[in-house]
C-alpha cells in the first residue's frame, strides 16, 4: 500500500480550504454552546438556524457566479422585498392563486434583473452603480405596492414551502434523503477511481478515499439525526428536514451542476478570469450577462416565496440588509471579488458561518448595534484572509 504523496487533497478533489472553513464553523459552534450554556447545538436551536440560513443560502449560490463573472448585486435585498411584497398582495388583496402570484413575481423579477443586466451588458454601465440604485429604488417599488401594509399569507400548502408548524418532510424521508445522499457520495468516488485509471493517473490509497468519502456522509446522517431530533410541543412526531432547507439543497446541486456541467457555467468562468480573452475567443459575453442576471432573478424570486412561506406575511421590510449577508456568505466561501474564482459548496458553508455567528451573538445577547459592527469586520477578515490565501498557494 503506498503512502499519500504530497498534495493528494488536489487529486482527491478535497478542498483544502473548504476544510478549514468547515473546521471553523464547527469550532464557532462548539464556542457558542458552551458560551451559551449549551443551547446553541441544541436540536431546536440548530434547526431553526438551518431555516434561517435557507433564503441567504440560495441567494448566495448565483451571487457566487454574479461575483466571478467580474459584477455585484447590491439589489437583491430589495428586489426580493419588492417581489415578496408583491406575491403577497396578489394572494391576499388580489385574491390570486398562490402559483399564479408567484410566477407573476417571477415575471417582475426577470424584467428587474434583464433591466438591470442590460445596462451592464449593453451599455457597459459598472453593474455595482446600476445595481446601487435599484437597492434604493426596488425599497421604494417594496412600499408603493401595498402602502406599506403587511400582506398576510393563508394558503397552508404556500405556508409548508417556508417551513414552520408543517413545514418538515417527516424523519422516513429525511432518513431516506440522508441515505441516498451518502450513496451518491460513495458512487461519485468510485466513478472518479475508475475513470482516473481508465486514464493511467494515479490513484490514492483506497482507505484514505473512503475516509473522505465517509466523512461528509457522516456530517450528512448527523445533520439528518439532528433534523429528525426536534419536535414541535404540540405535535406527536418530529418535524425532519425543513422545506427551505431541501429548496436550498436543490438550488446548490443545480447550480454545481451548471458550473461543472455546462458550456454556460465555463463560459461564466472564463469571462470572470479574463473577458476581453473571452470576447476575442468567441464567448457572447452580453448574452452570458443577462442570462446570469436571468438567473438570479430566478433565486431571488424562490428565496422571496420562502421568506414570506416562512413569515405568513409580505413586508417592505423584507430582505433588508441581505445583500451584506449574501456577498459575504460569497466572499468567506472562497468567491475572489476580483472575479475568476468561486464554489458553490463553499458558499454553502460560508451562508452557514453567518448565520451562525449572528445566531450565537443573538443567544448570547449582544446588542444589534456590536452584531452589526461584528458582521461587517467579518467581511473584511473574509477578504484579507482570500487575499493572503492566494497569494501564499498561488492561485489567481
Amino acid at each position: 500500500m503506498s503512502n499519500p504523496t504530497p498534495g493528494w487533497w488536489r487529486r482527491t478533489g478535497v478542498d483544502l480550504r473548504l476544510m478549514l472553513m468547515s473546521v471553523l464553523l464547527i469550532a464557532m459552534g462548539v464556542v457558542f454552546n458552551v458560551m451559551s450554556g449549551g443551547v446553541f447545538l441544541s436540536p431546536e436551536n440548530l434547526y431553526n438556524v438551518a431555516q434561517q440560513t435557507a433564503v441567504v443560502g440560495i441567494v448566495s449560490t448565483v451571487m457566487v457566479l454574479v461575483i466571478v463573472a467580474r459584477h455585484i448585486d447590491l439589489s437583491v435585498g430589495s428586489v426580493m422585498g419588492f417581489v415578496g411584497v408583491l406575491i403577497a398582495y396578489l394572494q391576499y388583496t388580489s385574491g390570486w392563486s398562490w402559483p399564479a402570484a408567484c410566477l407573476a413575481g417571477l415575471a417582475v423579477a426577470l424584467l428587474v434583473s434583464i433591466y438591470q443586466g442590460w445596462l451592464t451588458a449593453m451599455l457597459g454601465v459598472p453593474s455595482f452603480v446600476v445595481t446601487l440604485g435599484g437597492l434604493m429604488s426596488f425599497r421604494g417599488a417594496a412600499f408603493l405596492v401595498a402602502d406599506g401594509k403587511t400582506q398576510p399569507v393563508n394558503d397552508e400548502f404556500f405556508q409548508r414551502l417556508g417551513g414552520g408548524y408543517d413545514g418538515g418532510i417527516g424523519t422516513t424521508m429525511t432518513w431516506a434523503l440522508a441515505a441516498f445522499v451518502a450513496l451518491v457520495l460513495f458512487a461519485r468516488m468510485l466513478q472518479k477511481r475508475r475513470a482516473r485509471a481508465h486514464h493511467e493517473m494515479p490513484n490514492e490509497p483506497l482507505w484514505l478515499e473512503l475516509l473522505l468519502t465517509a466523512v461528509p456522509a457522516a456530517v450528512v446522517f448527523v445533520f439528518a439525526a439532528v433534523m429528525n431530533n426536534y419536535q414541535i410541543a404540540s405535535k406527536d412526531a418530529p418535524q425532519g428536514l425543513p422545506i427551505p432547507v431541501l429548496i436550498w439543497a436543490v438550488v446548490a446541486i443545480v447550480l454545481s451542476f451548471i458550473v461543472h456541467r455546462t458550456r454556460f457555467g465555463r463560459y461564466v468562468f472564463a469571462m470572470g478570469g479574463n473577458p476581453d480573452a473571452a470576447a476575442l475567443v468567441g464567448i457572447p459575453v452580453k448574452r452570458v450577462t443577462l442570462m446570469l442576471f436571468a438567473l438570479l432573478a430566478v433565486l431571488v424570486t424562490v428565496a422571496a416565496i420562502v421568506s414570506i412561506a416562512r413569515l405568513n406575511a409580505g413586508t417592505n421590510s423584507l430582505g433588508t440588509g441581505m445583500e451584506l449577508y449574501v456577498i459575504a456568505a460569497a466572499v468567506i466561501g472562497g468567491t475572489a471579488l476580483a472575479g475568476g474564482t468561486g464554489s458553490i459548496f463553499g458558499s454553502v458553508l460560508g451562508a452557514l458561518i453567518m448565520q451562525s455567528l449572528d445566531s450565537g451573538m443573538l443567544l448570547l445577547d449582544v446588542p444589534i448595534g456590536k452584531r452589526m459592527v461584528i458582521i461587517g469586520q467579518v467581511l473584511i477578515v473574509a477578504v484579507v484572509f482570500d487575499v493572503l490565501y492566494r497569494r501564499k498557494f498561488g492561485e489567481n
